[in-house]
């Protein structure tokens, strides 16, 4: 085993060493990060982006730490200023990594005071440098002596283990991840596409009011309406959307039963084209909005603070359903046992039935053994 010359030397680890101590501090994040939250929302939750008890932000940091407060262990102002300045860079370029890749934001600072962009603050800054000087002088020791006891060869193994467990949890996770990019892009275009129905439905109860019989200059200014007003409404919530869709629709019913519209009769066909895409695209986004993968709930729960710049509005939905799927299954977990208490009931109730009727079969048949029995006698 490559042992160092001495504990507190931070500079002679090997690598299997430097990754055991990442994948250590990966999961005393992760158990800090989920006590902290589960408090906090006052029910359990799985914290961080993978699966598993591993936080790659918390390990990552706790490396860096170890690694810029090298030049500097016996001056420890310098050991702040590098934990600070070192653990905000991390944290700023992993948050710009990950919002790129996935379109949201796993933590957002916004609404505290001092925030850059919402990635970084002041609070946390001044907070890393704190936690530096304590991983070092304090956290680090015991796990140093921890790790460096350990027979190199069970170390490698261990360590190689984690290794490929973490990896594939990783993989299964980034894949989560963009398909839950995807699921958002996907709701975003539908509601583009309810949008452009909805613009279309005002145009055409603008021409039948107005009895215009040019419907392809009405439709056109449609298109453009629609062009122009999305920025407007990507906020809009997509109840609403559907709402203004729907009310539409039984107003121009409404008009076309009140009085004779002979735009509206040479509409018919547009009309039934537009209610039928209206009625897949409210059934496409039901279906992808489901969120029939169990990796891509456990991403929302793990993460409730998540937010995204473009999706927002979507985002929330999935949040709201991925709560309501957990209380479904919360609901049918504590439901089984009355189901099998009653069912036992049932078994037992009948068993005794049988039973009974047994014994009242087997009186019956003894009733009638004497009876002919006394008949023998008498003859």
């Amino acid at each position: 085993m490559n042992t160092m010359e001495g504990y507190g030397d931070m500079y002679s680890y090997t690598m299997i060493q430097w990754l055991f101590f990442f994948y250590l501090y990966c999961f005393l994040g992760w158990c800090v990060e989920s006590v902290y939250v589960s408090i906090r929302t006052r029910h359990l939750t799985n914290r961080g982006f993978m699966r598993g008890p591993f936080l790659p932000l918390y390990g990552s940091g706790a490396v860096m730490m170890l690694v810029v407060s090298m030049p500097f262990q016996d001056n420890v102002v310098m050991t702040y200023i590098a934990g600070c300045v070192g653990a905000t860079v991390l944290e700023y370029i992993t948050s710009v990594v990950m919002e790129a890749l996935f379109k949201v934001r796993y933590w957002d600072y916004t609404r505290l005071k001092f925030n850059f962009q919402g990635r970084i603050c002041l609070g946390t800054t001044l907070a890393w440098g704190i936690l530096t000087i304590a991983m070092t002088e304090f956290i680090h020791v015991p796990i140093e002596m921890f790790v460096l006891s350990i027979p190199g060869r069970v170390l490698n193994v261990v360590t190689l283990t984690l290794t490929i467990w973490i990896v594939s949890d990783f993989a299964l996770s980034f894949k989560a991840a963009v398909d839950l990019k995807e699921v958002l892009i996907k709701m975003e275009q539908m509601k583009k596409e309810m949008l452009h129905i909805q613009k279309r439905l005002e145009s055409i109860m603008t021409a039948a009011n107005r009895e215009v019989e040019n419907y392809k200059e009405a439709l056109s200014e449609s298109v453009s309406t629609v062009k122009e007003s999305w920025n407007e409404v990507r906020s809009m919530r997509m109840e609403d959307v559907i709402a203004g869709i729907e009310n539409k629709f039984e107003n121009i019913k409404t008009t076309a039963q009140t009085r004779s519209s002979a735009y509206l009769e040479s509409v018919k066909e547009e009309l039934f084209e537009l209610k039928t895409k209206y009625a897949i695209n409210l059934e496409l986004r039901r279906r992808v909005s489901g969120l029939k993968d169990f990796f891509q709930r456990n991403l929302l729960r793990g993460n409730p603070n998540m937010t995204s710049a473009r999706f927002q509005e979507d985002l929330d939905e999935l949040k709201k359903k991925a709560k309501e799927k957990q209380r479904e299954k919360s609901y049918d977990m504590e439901k089984q046992p009355m189901e099998k208490e009653n069912s036992s009931e049932e078994i037992n109730s009948y068993a005794t039935e049988r039973v009974s009727a047994k014994e009242g079969d087997s009186v019956g048949e003894n009733s009638m053994a004497e009876g002919e029995d006394s008949s023998k006698k008498e003859v």
